[in-house]
């Protein structure tokens, strides 16, 4: 019985949500606040949120000015123009 090769990815699309900083791999930070960021979609010019925004506070409780701001892929908001 012949069949499909078996794969262990579960997820076919490559998600983006590290950086590269100082040689190590890392997680996505706000350079405003510090706050951990995640990608609001899979293209490489998506931008990138504060992770567990929710009622205007981050995933800590606290209440930065950039919370509801998009964030370009290096954690720069992206301030409107």
């Amino acid at each position: 019985m012949k069949g499909w090769p078996m794969s262990l990815e579960m997820s076919p699309i490559q998600r983006f949500d590290r950086a590269v900083r100082d040689g190590q791999v890392a997680p996505v930070t706000c350079a405003a606040c510090g706050c951990r960021l995640e990608p609001s979609g899979t293209a490489d010019e998506a931008p990138w949120f504060h992770f567990g925004r929710l009622g205007g506070r981050d995933a800590r409780g606290d209440r930065p000015a950039c919370i509801e701001a998009p964030h370009d892929r290096s954690g720069n908001p992206i301030l409107a123009g």
